[in-house]
């Protein structure tokens, strides 16, 4: 045991022995630095024999390169590389430049590693200790904390040791054992064992008190004090913080040695593959000999691989150095460095070893950025176009560089960083259509940080410099700029939509023939300028045009959505169905993660239309997975749209207000007027199938008045006509009714036309009404809208019970109340009760099937293999592995009393 350490060491030997018999552990153990985090995973590898160990370490000044840390744990591994899925294993092969092809997504790079993890472990338990996690580059951490929280059934551990302050978002989702300092005896006997030779008792206290109980400072602190100091107290406590102290520490062990030696240290600290053949290389070529590496015994092991004894004294040695000392390291090393074998780090170096701007270095560094993209590498393009941008001596290049820099940071997700990015590229010299992108790229930033009202301007603004410049990217950035619109309708400042759509209509006209964006882009500025019904037949074209394109990777992701949202405005229930089905195969092929959880929001927002809840609440569940699988915040207006309008057709109250509080809290901070219309839709569809049609109305006419405003659609009038029918305010739903008319009719659809007839029935008698309910009813069936058609039987039913005729009501009330059960619709079920109670009916008890033994996640592959998907496709779906796929399907099968797939 180590000192101090019992219940830490006891719970890593329990976490060994659920390995060995089958099970996967993720730990990340934190502390402050000296803590032990070290000792304690080394404690682990000891303790491991009979299983593979795999070694990662964080490095500081490696930060900025991707995939460096995941590539030292998974190099000994990639033997088994071929064993996994093609699209997992190109994405691993391409970030660690096996291979040439697309930058590959994070998150298929992150199944890769799960995938990988787990074929390993197929031969023997595989522990994997990655010291230092703060220090990995994002792209390795986010890789690996991906690959811990789906480990569930590999026989596979993975320790991380982070430092508690700096435990970043991507491991703070782990298990954890936190590291303190050890106990006053603890430390006191701790520090009796580590000094020799007489220690005054004061001395040993004071030390104890400033280290609090850090165990590698109470073992370093006292190497650096003389043995006067030891024994007689000379001298007051310091009140530096302990990290610095222990630096302190290990700078004053570097002071008596060699100038020589020193200098070595310096290579091996500013290396940071830790190659040692490298390191030698580069020392040879400043003069220093083998011989340097004798005093430096203690501190570092130049062996297999260069390994400090500390991470601290890396940082030690590195902080101690002059500029001067480390410019002439790092040109040593970059002139050690193959350029064909590893020209970014050789440009790297260069880079550091700069004293000033420098155009040549500057233009490597450009070329690196272009590797590190090819890879996938984000953060590391962002990084070396940020110093390119730093080196370069020209205004002009160097405000062109910072525009590239701000774009590449952006998509690496730092957008603060890529703003200030744009202000270096604004203050220099640059030419109109570099303006005209830096506008672009601002409005993008804005608009992807969720703030609607402030981006629209700007993308607008941007469009009209882009007009003379660059036409195909003007009439983009004005569909961009319409976009962002659409969502801050009512809450949009400077710039309406309407004001948007008329200078995109002034655009320049699109090549023949147009593309499918085109074509979209022409139908929105007729659609907000003279309104829906002169737009529709514009819209329509536009639809099938994305329908029939052979549209995939980065415009599909980026134009499906909207897509998706035109069609749902258009009534065109079959476009948004396969669109929406279209998206989510591209955002799972493409690996795709935030363009995957909005597909999934958008997917289940469409079954959630057609009455199949069941199914919009399993993609629901698969978000969830993926949230948590990732680490990923929630709160996407999209993912929340989703859910509010699924939980309203429940008719669950308490979720539906408390998700529209959260909804409208952040539609007025980012200032996004078609939530508050979603919201105030939502509530009405809930009132009126609670039956409460006065609410239903005062909130409908509510968001009526935002959809007039701003650049809604369709659905508050609809739940406008029946409350206010209802509620004896004739003249008001029948004005609603003439303008919902105008957009049915132009529309066409099954659905439009059945949602017309629906609302005219409402307000009509005799054989009218009793003709349009029954066009309604026909209209929704052929349409497979399960939950309007399922609302025109019960509205019939409530108009065949008030005219006297229970037998014909009873019937149309009976569908009704069959179907809303069927379906979850609760509150609508229950309406549906009290009219057929009312007629003298009674509703029958519909058997509920449930497997309540089934956990969510067993449920889930119940399902997904129910329709038919291997556990290969299971394992991509719900991002776990295949072999927990396996382990969860003999629970499934254990628990269900059935022994094969076709059973399930």
């Amino acid at each position: 045991m180590l000192r101090g350490r019992r219940a830490e060491c006891e719970a890593l030997e329990r976490l060994l022995r659920a390995v060995r018999a089958g099970e996967s552990r993720a730990l990340a153990v934190c502390g402050e630095a000296g803590m032990g985090k070290t000792s304690l995973l080394e404690y682990v590898v000891e303790r491991a024999p009979g299983c593979r160990v795999a070694r990662a370490a964080g490095v500081q000044s490696e930060m900025e390169l991707p995939f460096a840390g995941l590539h030292q744990l998974c190099a000994p591994m990639l033997g088994s590389l071929q064993r996994l899925p093609a699209p997992q294993r190109d994405a691993l092969a391409t970030a660690f430049g096996l291979s040439a092809g697309p930058a590959p997504d994070r998150f298929l790079v992150g199944l890769a590693v799960l995938g990988l993890l787990a074929e390993v472990a197929e031969q023997r338990p595989l522990i994997c200790v990655i010291d230092d996690a703060h220090w990995l580059d994002h792209a390795s951490a986010q890789a690996l904390a991906f690959a811990a929280r789906r480990l569930r059934a590999e026989s596979v551990a993975l320790l991380v040791a982070a430092r508690t302050p700096e435990v970043t978002a991507e491991w703070s989702g782990l298990p954890q054992l936190v590291l303190t300092g050890l106990s006053d005896d603890e430390a006191r006997a701790l520090l009796k064992a580590a000094v020799p030779g007489v220690v005054d008792e004061r001395i040993l206290d004071r030390i104890v008190a400033e280290t609090r109980g850090n165990p590698l400072a109470l073992l370093e602190l006292p190497r650096g004090m003389s043995p006067a100091e030891l024994a007689g107290g000379f001298g007051s406590p310091r009140a530096t913080a302990i990290p610095q102290q222990i630096e302190d520490s290990f700078r004053r062990q570097l002071t008596p040695l060699p100038v020589d030696t020193r200098e070595l240290l310096l290579v091996a600290a500013a290396e940071p593959v830790g190659d040692p053949v490298l390191v030698w290389r580069a020392a040879q070529g400043l003069g220093i000999t083998v011989a340097a590496a004798m005093p430096a015994a203690g501190l570092v092991e130049l062996a297999a691989q260069v390994r400090f004894r500390h991470p601290l004294v890396r940082a030690a040695i590195y902080n101690a150095a002059t500029p001067q000392e480390r410019q002439d390291v790092h040109r040593a090393l970059a002139e050690a460095t193959d350029p064909e074998v590893e020209p970014d780090h050789r440009a790297w170096h260069k880079a550091q070893s700069a004293p000033g701007p420098d155009e040549d270095i500057a233009a490597d560094l450009e070329q690196s950025a272009g590797r590190a993209r090819a890879r996938g590498g984000l953060a590391a393009t962002a990084a070396f176009l940020t110093r390119a941008v730093e080196l370069t001596p020209d205004p002009q290049r160097r405000a062109e560089r910072a525009l590239a820099a701000a774009k590449a940071t952006h998509q690496a997700g730092s957008p603060d960083t890529a703003l200030n990015l744009l202000s270096i590229a604004e203050a220099g010299p640059l030419d109109e259509l570099a303006r005209a992108h830096v506008l672009h790229v601002r409005g993008q930033i804005v608009f992807a940080q969720q703030r609607s009202r402030d981006a629209s301007p700007l993308l607008l603004q941007a469009a009209r410099r882009l007009e003379p410049l660059d036409v195909p990217l003007a009439r983009e950035t004005y569909l961009d700029a319409l976009r962002a619109g659409r969502f801050a309708g009512s809450l949009g400042h400077g710039v309406s939509v309407r004001e948007m759509a008329e200078a995109a209509a002034g655009a320049p006209p699109a090549p023949h023939p147009p593309q499918a964006a085109d074509l979209l882009l022409d139908a929105l500025a007729v659609r907000y300028t003279d309104g829906y019904a002169a737009a529709a037949p514009m819209t329509a074209l536009a639809l099938r045009a994305f329908r029939d394109a052979h549209i995939c990777g980065e415009e599909g992701l980026h134009r499906f959505h909207l897509v998706c949202m035109i069609a749902m405005d258009l009534w065109d229930h079959e476009t948004w169905h396969l669109l929406s089905r279209r998206l989510l195969r591209l955002a799972r092929e493409a690996g795709a993660l935030t363009t995957l959880h909005m597909a999934l929001a958008a997917r289940s927002l469409a079954h959630t239309y057609t009455g199949q809840l069941a199914e919009a609440a399993a993609l629901a569940e698969e978000q969830e997975t993926l949230t948590e699988a990732t680490g990923r915040a929630t709160g996407s207006r999209h993912e929340s749209h989703s859910a509010l309008m699924r939980v309203a057709w429940q008719g669950r109250e308490a979720e539906t207000a408390q998700l529209i509080d959260d909804i409208t809290a952040e539609a007025l901070k980012r200032g996004e007027g078609l939530s508050l219309t979603i919201a105030g839709w939502a509530q009405a569809l809930l009132f009126n199938g609670l039956g409460r049609y006065e609410d239903a109305l005062t909130t409908a006419r509510q968001a009526r008045q935002q959809t007039a405003e701003g650049a809604g659609g369709w659905e508050a009038l609809v739940e406008l006509i029946e409350a206010a029918a209802r509620s004896g305010e004739t003249d008001e739903a029948a004005d609603a009714l003439t303008l919902l008319s105008q957009m049915t009719r132009a529309s066409g659809t099954d659905w439009a036309l059945g949602v017309e007839a629906r609302c005219c029935a409402l307000l009509s008698t005799g054989h009218v009404a009793e003709t349009a309910y029954l066009e309604a009813t026909d209209r929704f069936a052929r349409a497979r809208i399960q939950g309007e058609l399922a609302r025109a039987h019960l509205v019939y039913g409530e108009w065949l019970r008030r005219e006297r005729r229970r037998l014909d009501a009873r019937e149309q009330l009976l569908t009704a109340h069959e179907m809303f059960t069927a379906m979850g619709m609760e509150a609508f079920a229950q309406r549906a009760t009290r009219e057929l109670q009312a007629a003298g009916g009674t509703a029958r008890q519909r058997p509920v099937e449930s497997h309540t033994e089934l956990t969510t996640q067993e449920a889930q592959i119940a399902r997904l293999v129910r329709e038919g998907l291997t556990n290969n496709e299971i394992s991509v779906r719900l991002i776990i592995s295949p072999r927990t796929v396996e382990w969860h399907l003999g629970r499934i099968f254990s628990k269900l009393n059935i022994t094969s797939r076709r059973q399930l």
